[in-house]
């Protein structure tokens, strides 16, 4: 099969609207030549018809005169007589000057003429010298018969007029017809062109954007259809490759992490029961500044140990190893055990948690360790950005189908920005705004989505800069009974 790239093909579609443009121009010029010509001999006829009026005129001027002559003997009929003549031999000869090419073959006026030529007066030779002859007049006989011929050729004429007028009108009919056809077939190549051209560049571009944007929804994205061979696919091509080499690389270093997480974790056992086995004073007694920096040890390697299990977390979610046990879960226990468990560190900050919880509440599909992960992870989030003094709502209504429970988080902190909300679901992501002011690697809210979507849910942020935000998630609800 050809392969057509984009500049060819607006190539082939510009020539195919410029092949039927000139081409119906051609015909409309063919057209318009063949009425000119028509025209040309219509003017022709009109005025052989109009000579041979006159010519009968004159031909019948001619015998009155002559009849009036004999009668009244005059000599002014002699001429009338001649200048009738006169004027029967100028418009016999401007018909002989609007013979055709086409009607060479047509010997009738020439006939005429000879006819008329030989019944002119002639001089004769006496003794060398030439005498005029005294005989003017024309027979009566020849005048009729020259009238009857005349009035022959003008029927012709005026036929042949009307035949061409018809010739004519058949002829601007096929202009218009073929002028319509040209101008119809220009609009129906140049509308569904331009919509094939525009197919053609919208899908591989719809694909690209879908792909593109799957980047920072999941980190990596799905191979997308290459549904063409120009440009468009040659580019398709190349974002497939930049995303399965960003997949391999993404898949090396989650190993990598995942390996490195495996191997600290041992010395890191070691470190850590031989600080607590020193600060439990097993190994002798120590001074108090011996023992208040082993605690700040132990709570170091404590976040430490806290940080590689999140990577290890992370990797094995990413892995699809992620061991869930999906039971019909009350959401009110959820809520309270998550609340009760930070409201001291809320409190220390100033902070005040309220709950917004329906009062019919029905229960929820899922993994309840896992879900107060989720619930653990927002609300903390949410007391570590409020200022002191500010509030956080903890809410759960259901959906208005009933086939949902919508869990949502409001905090008046920093607020994230509206370019970023698509992004702070990404793994050691975090926001602008706060990455210099709060502790944290970025793994809390990409482990939480991880878990509402292995739950069937669907996780979301809504926040502006200076007003705080909202976390929400949805779960789905238990069948009745």
């Amino acid at each position: 099969m050809i392969r057509l790239g984009i500049r060819a093909k607006l190539f082939l579609w510009y020539l195919i609207l410029l092949s039927i443009f000139y081409g119906t121009i051609f015909v409309l010029l063919m057209q318009v030549n063949k009425i000119m010509k028509i025209s040309g001999h219509m003017v022709n006829r009109n005025a052989e018809v109009s000579a041979s009026k006159k010519m009968i005129e004159n031909l019948l001027s001619m015998e009155e005169n002559e009849k009036k002559y004999v009668l009244l003997n005059k000599e002014e009929y002699k001429t009338y007589f001649v200048a009738a003549q006169r004027e029967f031999e100028t418009n016999l000869i401007k018909v002989l000057q609007l013979e055709s090419k086409e009607r060479q073959g047509d010997l009738s006026w020439k006939n005429l003429y000879r006819d008329y030529r030989a019944q002119l007066p002639r001089p004769i030779s006496v003794l060398g010298e030439k005498i005029p002859l005294k005989r003017l007049w024309i027979p009566q006989d020849v005048i009729d018969d020259w009238i009857n011929r005349i009035s022959q050729l003008r029927a012709a004429g005026e036929n042949e007029v009307e035949h061409r007028i018809l010739e004519l009108d058949r002829r601007g009919q096929m202009a218009v017809h073929w002028g319509i056809i040209g101008l119809g077939a220009s609009f129906l190549v140049g509308l569904f062109g331009s919509m094939f051209l525009a197919h053609t560049m919208h899908r591989p571009l719809k694909e690209l954007t879908r792909g593109i944007r799957l980047i920072p929804q999941r980190g990596l994205s799905e191979p997308i259809p290459v549904v063409s061979k120009d440009e468009f696919g040659e580019l398709a091509k190349a974002f497939n490759e930049m995303a399965d080499r960003l997949g391999q690389e993404e898949r090396m270093r989650s190993d990598f992490i995942s390996m490195l997480s495996h191997e600290i974790r041992t010395p890191l056992t070691s470190i850590r029961e031989s600080v607590n086995l020193i600060a439990d004073e097993v190994m002798g007694s120590i001074n108090e500044k011996q023992k208040r920096f082993l605690l700040i040890a132990r709570g170091e390697i404590d976040r430490i140990t806290e940080l590689l299990n999140r990577l290890m977390q992370v990797s094995r979610m990413e892995a699809g190893v992620l061991d869930i046990t999906i039971r019909p879960l009350d959401p009110m226990p959820l809520i309270a055990s998550i609340v009760h468990r930070l409201t001291p560190a809320a409190e220390a900050k100033g902070v005040a948690i309220h709950t917004r919880v329906d009062a019919v509440l029905p229960r929820v599909m899922g993994d309840s360790d896992h879900l107060k992960q989720v619930l653990l992870n927002l609300l903390g989030n949410a007391i570590k950005f409020a200022p002191p003094g500010s509030e956080v709502i903890v809410q759960a209504v259901p959906d208005d189908q009933g086939c949902n429970v919508i869990f949502s988080i409001t905090d008046n902190g920093y607020g994230i920005p509206q370019q970023e909300h698509s992004l702070v679901f990404q793994k050691y992501y975090r926001a602008s705004g706060i990455k210099d002011e709060a502790d944290g690697v970025g793994l809390g809210l990409s482990i939480s989505k991880l878990i509402v979507e292995a739950h069937g849910g669907y996780i979301w942020v809504q926040s502006r800069v200076g007003e705080g935000s909202t976390f929400g998630f949805t779960l789905p609800t238990a069948p009745e009974g």
